[in-house]
């Protein structure tokens, strides 16, 4: 860990980032916007953190941990278990929430200070587009103070922030997935009628007809690896119930009065939605604590315990966990580069269309940021780091597999909590996108253009 962060302060101590903007990224972005090149430089931050929680979860590196204060003390000696209790896997996990604590703190801090900023002319958003050296000796020194914090109960106080944080995020994933889908459509209807050809109509019925196939394959899996005859009750009811809301998603997208209402809604993006819910749905299943039910789920280490619950553990490199941190890089990326030209998602995302780069001011500022928000902000500076701080809670959870520190054991456990609220977010997720296609309906006197 010393030596990643040792690393990255050498790169950090260039002189380009104490300015206004960081130069290496405009190096490879030549003309970018202050906006864009602000928000790329906080995700690297962000995935700097994530890289070095990866770190930590290696075996030789949870070794290395052992020497940290915090590590492995307390154990009670009545469990009567010799050589059972997982301090090593533990350890790393521990590692991770404190890392992902001082991200969280660090974007927190932000997104505080930057509240009501509205044009880059006021002086915090020279602290929001500059000084990235000193800001990353913040992020340093909290991440230094965040590994001496007193074990205690933080561990378990900050598992339900993160099952909190998570469900949010889930939901900006969905709603760019929306945002993402909405364009897509709207561009490739665009350029059909624009060139009146039926290649795209094809791609079109082609990229549609792919994401409800992969649902239901989806679909077929979850029923075979995670139901069976006579058990996994709550598992068929959690498949059978999304299957049955996403039929009707994709039936009320295609109604007369919505494609009235909203010309653009058609059922691509129904099956990008059905195809993410099924996704959320598989992850909630890869968290059921019922072995027979769950195939993710390790192989019992103590067979005296009464709750098979409390004795499993695993490592974060399987495949939903692999699969969603793969989507929170995107995600992640995306709501740094974004610029939507939905009203209704720019409304829920906090941002702004972006104005196009001026021919006279592209000549003047090649090579180097310029400041595009002189006039007004492009995004909203507090809900963009409040974005990331959730991101931070989601991938502490995504890399220990939403498991929660059990005290008593010292070990991951699997609990019904991180399945109920995977649920409920693919819940929520299609009562929203429902909402987008009702709206206009519901309320025809507001603007939903």
């Amino acid at each position: 860990m010393g030596a990643c962060l040792g690393v990255c302060s050498l790169l950090s101590c260039a002189g380009c980032l104490c300015g206004s903007a960081p130069c290496i990224l405009c190096a490879c972005c030549p003309s970018s916007r202050n906006s864009t090149v602000s928000r790329l430089a906080f995700t690297f931050l962000l995935f700097l953190g994530v890289l070095v929680c990866i770190i930590m979860l290696s075996p030789g590196v949870e070794s290395q941990l052992y020497k940290l204060p915090w590590v492995c003390e307390g154990v009670p000696s009545t469990l009567g278990i010799p050589g059972q209790v997982d301090c090593g896997s533990l350890l790393g996990h521990r590692a991770v929430y404190r890392m992902c604590f001082a991200l969280a703190a660090f974007f927190f801090l932000f997104a505080m200070l930057m509240i009501c900023v509205k044009t880059s002319k006021d002086p915090r958003a020279a602290i929001q587009n500059g000084f990235w050296f000193f800001k990353f000796l913040i992020l340093l020194g909290i991440t230094v103070g965040a590994f001496y914090i007193p074990d205690g109960s933080f561990t378990n106080v900050w598992f339900y922030f993160g099952v909190v944080g998570s469900f949010l995020f889930i939901l900006v994933q969905l709603i760019l997935l929306i945002d993402f889908a909405h364009s897509w459509n709207q561009s490739w209807l665009w350029k059909a009628e624009e060139r009146d050809s039926r290649c795209w109509y094809a791609g079109l019925f082609f990229i549609t007809f792919l994401f409800y196939g992969i649902a239901v394959a989806a679909i077929v899996l979850m029923y075979i690896y995670y139901t069976h005859s006579g058990a996994c009750y709550e598992g068929k009811v959690f498949i059978s119930l999304n299957l049955i809301f996403c039929v009707c998603v994709s039936i009320v997208a295609v109604l007369p009065k919505v494609q009235e209402a909203q010309p653009n809604s058609g059922l691509l993006q129904a099956s990008v939605i059905s195809a993410y819910t099924m996704f959320v749905t598989w992850l909630a299943l890869t968290n059921i604590p019922d072995q027979k039910c769950n195939p993710n789920l390790p192989a019992i280490t103590n067979t005296t315990s009464l709750d098979p619950s409390d004795v499993y553990t695993t490592q974060w490199w399987d495949a939903p966990s692999i699969i969603g941190l793969v989507i929170f890089l995107l995600c992640t990326i995306f709501i740094s580069v974004r610029s939507s030209d939905n009203k209704q998602v720019n409304s829920l995302m906090q941002t702004e269309e972006t104005p196009p780069i001026l021919e006279g001011q592209q000549q003047v500022t090649e090579g180097q940021a310029y400041d595009n928000e002189q006039d007004g902000v492009s995004y909203n500076y507090s809900f963009f780091h409040f974005c990331l701080l959730l991101a931070s809670l989601y991938i502490m959870m995504t890399l220990t597999n939403w498991y929660r520190p059990d005290d008593v054991t010292r070990k991951m456990v699997s609990t019904w909590t991180a399945v109920w609220v995977k649920i409920c977010a693919s819940w929520a997720g299609l009562l929203l996108y429902l909402w987008t296609l009702v709206a206009p309906l519901l309320l025809p006197n507001r603007d939903f253009s």
